[in-house]
């Protein structure tokens, strides 16, 4: 007859015999309390301590300003027909002509450079301009239309796939 037995759990291992099914010493039992302490203390003191840190590094914020939004827009240079790229002078009657009638309180355009894929997935670089028009938030209904015709005649005027738009809210003091 064969043994099919499995290995008596209560025998404990060889290194630790008769360990398995025996109560634990008293101090392993202490030891394994203080680990268990400690872990609860970390657990629910840790995020405390990071928040506490966090808020002594930040300086109070004070809101300032007046509800405001920023649209930038970005307009590409060069014409996807292979056509002359837009020049400084046609970019500034541009905004001469299609931007300050509607944004006559002011208005910032930076140069840059820039980077888009294609329809045909190329990658295209390009010299270009970044518009940015900041206007009350009351007022951001009424501006929209006038934003949109914007990026529609640049497109139309400078056979442009499109300019982006980037709309932010922020607050302003002036």
């Amino acid at each position: 007859m064969t043994n099919t037995s499995q290995p008596d759990p209560a025998a404990g291992t060889p290194s630790n015999p008769g360990t398995a099914g025996t109560p634990r010493s008293p101090r392993r039992r202490a030891w394994l309390a203080l680990a268990s302490a400690s872990v609860a203390v970390l657990t629910v003191g840790a995020p405390a301590a990071y928040a506490t840190l966090d808020s002594e590094q930040r300086p109070t914020q004070t809101r300032r300003g007046e509800a405001y939004v920023e649209t930038r827009l970005f307009f590409g240079t060069e014409r996807p027909d292979g056509g002359t790229e837009v020049t400084d002078r046609q970019f500034m009657a541009f905004i001469d002509r299609e931007v300050t009638p509607d944004f006559p309180s002011g208005l910032t355009i930076q140069e840059g450079r820039g980077q888009w894929r294609d329809s045909q997935g190329k990658i295209e670089r390009e010299r270009s301009y970044e518009l940015i028009l900041l206007y009350p938030a009351s007022e951001a209904n009424s501006r929209d239309a006038r934003i949109e015709r914007i990026r529609d005649a640049y497109v139309d005027a400078n056979a442009q796939d499109s300019v982006a738009r980037l709309d932010e809210r922020t607050l302003a003091d002036f």
